[in-house]
């Protein structure tokens, strides 16, 4: 069993360099003890266990490619009955394993599901949107299967066996099991379904995707809206309980009430400061290109252990707050009813002396490394002549490049995977 907690004392307390010991987010399907009776399997989720007379309340079941191996970690340590199954939140990586531990539990002794009332409609949306999903977690997470990051099912995106709350609630509930009393809280954040926990006789949190040892995962360009004002108010919200023991569901847990409250006041000022300054500037008339452009986080915030922008990224959530308070508009009038991106980009070609001129001038700019027109003029260069094999292998060349260049896993996985379809391009053109 690592030592979790002593690791997290050291990183936040500063006696110890990050650089030195590598992901804190990690999926080694390893059960560690916290204190008597609670425990963490660091998984993609975690899973998180408490002790009671009646049997173990587990929060989160991990995913469905990780479930049985969580499992097999828990059953090394106790044999207790599941007695219940509380999901933070919906996500697939939280919610994939539960066929596992259902498995496990058999027909006598079927633990109780609990989770918010959204949790159920989560799972509805993904069955209606099922292709869509398994294509962006694929390009989300391009190259990271063998690392443990795989999501969703092989041809169902929320995999068999995988079961809605049977115990939901809207507001606030408290759960008693065992002579442990659990009040499970609905705050919106990274999703409109998340639960966050507070249980009193351990003085501890357990939190979800509320905090990940990242920054917040509030601005994901590929899934629906994120909420990031609300997420700050229930990160002060759980400050105000005085926890002694913080857990949460990515990342290593925290003691002490120090550490978990400045931790996440940090987390909270940087969300309400993003919401304050693009709102700031939407009321006086700005642009989405000038807010994403204009509002931003300093660097020696982005430098702190669990602020680091390798999940999400500031310029996502600044997007996503747009989106939240002023809908799809960008305030750009020729986007509100636009040509076809090929027929505009013919049209430049044409304009620059053909696509050639855009793409020399894409490689110019790539290798001044400024990636940011260099993509805008790639893709217009392959948009206007799609079958030229030279421009999709600059074109690859350039999203490779970029992928590299790049902090955040979500940029890293479109780069990259607008590479992988430029290679694609490459071996049917010749």
């Amino acid at each position: 069993m690592s030592d979790l907690i002593k690791l997290s004392t050291e990183i936040i307390d500063g006696k110890c360099d990050l650089a030195e010991i590598g992901p804190v987010n990690r999926i080694n399907n390893e059960l560690s003890e916290i204190r008597d009776g609670i425990a963490m399997v660091e998984s993609f989720s975690h899973s998180i266990l408490f002790e009671t007379s009646q049997g173990l309340i587990v929060f989160d079941t991990s995913g469905a490619f990780t479930g049985r191996r969580v499992v097999k970690a828990i059953r090394g340590w106790t044999t207790q009955r599941f007695h219940s199954i509380v999901y933070t939140h919906g996500h697939i990586d939280h919610v994939g394993g539960c066929a596992a531990f259902l498995a496990d539990a058999g027909d006598r002794h079927a633990p109780v599901i609990v989770g918010h009332e959204n949790v159920g409609r989560r799972l509805e949306r993904y069955a209606r949107t099922n292709d869509y999903n398994l294509l962006i977690n694929a390009r989300q997470f391009v190259g990271l299967g063998g690392r443990g990051y795989s999501i969703g099912g092989s041809g169902a995106f929320v995999p068999e066996g995988t079961k809605p709350p049977d115990l939901t609630y809207r507001t606030q509930i408290r759960h008693d099991v065992g002579g442990l009393t659990v009040e499970l809280n609905h705050a919106r954040g990274e999703t409109d379904d998340h639960t966050w926990a507070w249980i009193p006789t351990h003085k501890a949190i357990c939190a979800g995707d509320f905090f990940i040892w990242n920054f917040p995962n509030a601005g994901n360009p590929q899934k629906v809206q994120r909420y990031p004002l609300e997420w700050a108010e229930a990160l002060r919200d759980m400050t105000s309980r005085e926890a002694e023991l913080f857990l949460p569901a990515h990342g290593l847990p925290i003691a002490g009430k120090r550490r978990i409250n400045h931790v996440l006041t940090q987390v909270a000022d940087v969300l309400e400061t993003l919401v304050t300054e693009a709102i700031d500037l939407m009321n006086k008339g700005a642009t989405l290109d000038d807010t994403i452009h204009s509002v931003s986080v300093a660097q020696e915030i982005l430098d702190l252990p669990w602020l680091r922008p390798a999940y999400d990224e500031p310029e996502f959530v600044v997007r996503n707050i747009w989106r939240q308070y002023g809908g799809w508009y960008d305030g750009n009038p020729a986007n509100l009813k636009p040509a076809r991106q090929q027929s505009l980009a013919r049209e430049l070609a044409q304009l620059a002396g053909g696509a050639n001129q855009l793409a020399k001038r894409a490689e110019a700019l790539f290798e001044a490394e400024d990636d940011r027109l260099a993509c805008h003029l790639i893709e217009l260069a392959t948009e206007a002549s799609p079958d030229d094999r030279a421009l999709h292998e600059l074109r690859a060349k350039i999203y490779q490049g970029r992928a590299a260049r790049e902090t955040s896993l979500m940029s890293k996985g479109i780069f990259r995977s607008a590479a992988n379809s430029s290679v694609k391009a490459i071996s049917e053109l010749s």
